[in-house]
């Protein structure tokens, strides 16, 4: 695979891309020139407020009038006017990118000039007493550090910037220089010239110490052409963040293994969760696009990313479920295990959390089922990688075998995982509750579940809540035959469906808060291996 170019800003100028990377970065460059510009305002006006008022307190001939009538005032106010106009203006709209790159120039000039003309406004007031090239390059220093600081831009642009920032400290040391004694002149040439070459080196290794701890960060958090975000999950065999592809800018999410589970154990179960879920073309199950590993052997993979609510947080918001909804939802799951089971796999994980509802072509209330991490494949003899003969899943939501003879779990675990979501949805509580994980297990084992209707203390249709406890029947021989077998008696309880017009009413009165879009930054690409991929 040929390396991607690094983008950066310049290039973005010089080829006018409309890539996921200079769009960001442009919108990040919009909002740091923007911070510079509030910042340089805010510290101008503190020395300007700071400045005036201990000289109106302290020196009796430095009144109101003089303060308002000072050439130097006036341009010190002009440079926090400019500032916070700048700050203001690009809040406002999105600027070109060739616009926020002139902008920062001229803000940078503009502030520099500004108190270039107001030491020079103090020294024709004072005369010879004042040593106004040690000033203006104090300032310069201070301005030109700070915008190497929050502006984001390569070594060489911040070497042009600073170079021309300098040029109103070497406009007032020319001014100066007439009314200066001969001795002072040569000492003040080289003062100038020695300050703006320190000024500018500093500024540029600012710069580019910045910039590269910039984009090695988020080189860190790129794999292939996905650009991480913040973390949305956690669970049993990975980690699971916000994700967008650079090129398509589709929403994705990428789970990856954490390093300190790294191992050839954990790799190859993860690998085959991949492999599995990928097998998996129901639309109820959630889609895997892609899966690689980086040269330093980190394997993710990248599924479609879930904009909804999940089954946990809708109870927790909206509390007990219509009965007509738990069915759709459920005949929905069900749907999604059939095709799981029919291949040979189990999810073994079925919980309110790892099921999701979306909106999909404008249908509302589309399941998804995802987090297959702790698939389990009953067609694979390799005990070695397939049987694992601890206690996985979630306890609440866990079937009676799968606590007591955890390497003999099949299909039928999952069906009782799906009648203890549903009985949560019908009455806002698991089926079974206590003090530790070990009651929890020893109830599902030993004890019989209230009924739905006892439980939410109002009746529950009766063929619905029959269904719910034949799910959670203590032995797989009681349970429905099959996923698709559940689907088909769910399908036959006499209530109204669940229709698109409900699901708006719903959302309408308990409305989904969406998360905003990814914020992409400019970064290299890092190159994935697909060695091992292309032998398969």
């Amino acid at each position: 695979m040929p390396p991607t170019p690094r983008p950066t800003l310049l290039g973005a100028l010089r080829f006018g891309s409309d890539s996921g990377e200079s769009t960001d970065e442009h919108s990040f460059l919009q909002e740091r020139v923007g911070l510079f510009a509030l910042v340089g305002a805010l510290v101008g006006l503190g020395f300007f407020v700071v400045g005036n008022s201990a000289g109106l307190a302290l020196i009796p001939e430095y009144t109101l009038a003089v303060l308002v009538g000072s050439t130097g005032n006036r341009l010190h106010a002009g440079a926090v006017a400019v500032g916070l106009a700048f700050w203001m203006l690009l809040r406002r709209g999105r600027p070109r990118l060739l616009t926020l790159v002139a902008a920062d120039l001229m803000l940078t000039l503009s502030i520099l000039g500004a108190y270039a003309g107001m030491v020079l406004s103090d020294f024709a007031r004072r005369g010879s007493e004042g040593r106004v090239d040690s000033t203006i390059l104090l300032i310069t220093m201070v301005v030109l550090t700070l915008r190497a600081v929050l502006i984001p831009s390569t070594p060489l642009q911040t070497l042009v910037v600073t170079t021309l920032g300098t040029v109103p400290a070497a406009i007032v040391g020319w001014a100066a220089k007439a009314t200066l004694p001969r001795v002072w002149i040569f000492e003040a040439h080289v003062n100038a010239i020695l300050w703006s070459l320190t000024i500018i080196v500093v500024s540029t290794l600012t710069s580019r110490i910045i910039y590269g701890l910039r984009r090695n960060a988020a080189e860190a958090r790129r794999l292939g052409q996905y650009l991480l975000g913040e973390k949305i999950g956690e669970g049993g065999m990975g980690t699971v963040y916000r994700a967008r592809h650079a090129l398509l800018r589709r929403p994705t999410a990428i789970k990856l293994l954490p390093m300190e589970k790294v191992g050839a154990r954990a790799i190859a179960r993860f690998e085959r969760e991949v492999q599995h879920t990928s097998s998996l073309t129901h639309p109820n199950t959630v889609s895997i696009y892609d899966y690689g590993r980086t040269p330093d052997g980190v394997f993710y993979y990248a599924m479609e990313y879930l904009d909804g609510v999940d089954l946990q947080e809708l109870v927790d918001q909206s509390g007990p479920q219509d009965p007509r909804r738990v069915i759709h939802i459920a005949k929905q799951v069900a749907g999604a295990l059939a095709e799981a089971h029919s291949v040979g796999l189990v999810h073994r994980d079925v919980k309110p959390a790892n099921i999701v509802l979306c909106e999909r072509g404008g249908i509302r209330d589309t399941v998804k089922v995802f987090d297959f991490g702790l698939v389990k494949d009953i067609t694979n003899t390799d005990v070695a990688s397939s049987t694992v003969a601890t206690i996985i899943g979630t306890p609440l939501y866990m079937a009676p075998e799968a606590i007591t003879a955890p390497e003999a779990v099949g299909p039928s675990a999952d069906l009782y995982a799906l009648g203890a979501v549903a009985y949560f949805l019908l009455t806002g509580a698991p089926p079974f509750d206590g003090q530790s994980v070990v009651e929890v297990c020893s109830q599902h084992i030993h004890q019989a579940p209230v009924a739905p209707s006892v439980k939410l203390g109002r009746p529950v249709p009766p063929e619905l809540e029959r269904i719910v406890l034949a799910c959670l029947a203590k032995t797989p021989e009681g349970r429905p035959a099959s996923a698709r077998a559940l689907a088909d008696e769910l399908a036959k309880v006499p209530l109204e469906p669940w229709t698109e017009a409900d699901a708006a009413s719903f959302y309408e009165a308990h409305p989904v808060r969406k998360k905003p879009p990814l914020e992409m930054a400019a970064t290299s690409v890092v190159s994935i291996d697909l060695t091992q991929r292309a032998a398969e």
